[in-house]
């Protein structure tokens, strides 16, 4: 598998995206259930009662009652609509409010999968690291056995002394330690990337060796269009946008507060017996009503004024989160740019120390079978070579993550 295959298979199958999809769902539906606040409310009534005695009082509570004879029982059936015309814009709003917080969330979503992307690209290069190191000890290895096969050949002949021969054994131990290690790195960071992908942990994964790890700098930006490219696309940034808006659309709506409120009403009802209206009958009767209501809450008006200047504060906060946010992002951005460059020196230098490693190695080897150097020499020449194979793809490594993190910084990945 490659590096994009992989990405691939994360979109699709990790669990983190997959929670935070679920809650992208769950931010469209809020928003279908605030337009419903736009439908009227409406609602049947049904009632069954036992009536007592009909008393009236005439002449006051203390004289004699009248008894109006109505029924034992009585019952009733009917409906009450309620249209909201007008409430200050809350309605309106509030669909605004969970259509913002919506694109909060899908820029929650997209920053999280661009970082898994980023913690993705480090494992899958630090695993492409730890196999060509395993790659590189095998060699080294390999050749040491043959070194020590030489060696002793040379010591039955009186040639090189003992130390030689348990000095090659040695170096021969170590490197199969160090092997052990880096195969023990490579189980691990298999298991990491198989859980990012949502695979089995120990499911075999194999990636391939044979990369080019050079990234490509010919359409690189300045460092000033990297800060430009964030401000316009960093999700970090948006996330901060959103929630101002969104704060700013709550103090909207703490002033709509003070708005009188206009709704249409209907209702209409059955009833058994009347008792509601004089004269009273023994008659099942319906009745209703259609008009206009209006509320105007005037305490709200002296009310609301801390709401207001609690909803200004939080506003005031969120821009200042923005600035700080820019300063971070900004400090980031100059971080992972002087990497880079760090990075391609490394690798320049690296490959130098190769070229003349392997050189003296080779000098070294000659004038040791001549008897002219010591075995100690050769060793730390070949310790030398082996270290600046491993910092060569090091350096590789570290070229392409910080490229990469470049990349994701900048909203770009």
């Amino acid at each position: 598998m490659n590096l994009v295959k992989i990405w691939e298979s994360i979109a699709s199958h990790n669990h983190q995206l997959k929670l935070q999809g679920l809650k992208g769902v769950a931010a469209s539906l809020a928003i279908i259930e605030a337009k419903d606040q736009y439908l009227p409310t409406i609602s049947l009534n049904g009632d069954f009662k036992l009536n007592t005695k009909f008393l009236l009082y005439p002449e006051g509570l203390f004289s004699a009652a009248q008894d109006v004879p109505v029924s034992g029982y009585g019952y009733g059936l009917g409906y009450n609509l309620n249209l909201n015309l007008y409430n200050g814009g809350l309605d309106k709003r509030n669909i605004q409010l969970k259509k913002e917080e919506k694109l909060a969330m899908q820029f929650e979503y997209e920053l999280q999968h661009s970082n898994l992307k980023y913690i993705t690209a480090v494992a899958y290069y630090e695993l492409y690291k730890f196999m060509k190191f395993k790659e590189f000890i095998s060699a080294e290895i390999s050749a040491e056995q043959r070194q020590l096969s030489t060696i002793e050949h040379l010591y039955k002949n009186g040639i090189v002394l003992k130390s030689d021969v348990l000095r090659i054994a040695v170096k021969l131990d170590n490197l199969e330690l160090r092997r052990s290690e880096v195969l023990k790195r490579i189980d691990l960071t298999k298991q990491k990337l198989n859980v990012l992908m949502g695979r089995g942990e120990m499911e075999s994964l194999q990636i391939a060796l044979q990369q080019d790890l050079n990234p490509d700098l010919q359409d690189v930006h300045t460092y000033g269009d990297y800060i430009g490219i964030a401000q316009q696309q960093s999700q970090e940034f948006k996330i901060i946008e959103s929630t101002i808006k969104t704060s700013e659309l709550k103090l909207r709506q703490v002033k709509s507060a003070t708005r009188p409120k206009l709704y249409l009403y209907s209702t209409y009802s059955y009833t058994y017996p009347q008792i509601s209206f004089y004269p009273y009958s023994n008659n099942l009767w319906g009745f209703g009503q259609t008009g206009l209501k209006i509320q105007w809450s005037i305490d709200n008006a002296f009310k609301s004024k801390h709401a207001v200047a609690q909803a200004n504060i939080h506003i005031e906060e969120q821009k200042s989160v923005m600035q700080i946010k820019q300063e971070e992002v900004n400090l980031k951005i100059r971080q992972a740019f002087l990497q880079r460059e760090q990075a391609q020196q490394q690798v320049i230098t690296a490959e130098k120390n190769i070229a003349q490693n392997t050189e003296t190695v080779r000098v070294i080897k000659n004038s040791y079978l001549n008897q002219e150097s010591l075995l100690t020499d050769l060793l730390e020449a070949e310790n030398a070579l082996l270290e600046a194979k491993f910092n060569h793809i090091s350096a590789l490594v570290e070229l392409k993550l910080s490229h990469i993190q470049l990349l994701a910084i900048t909203g770009i990945l």
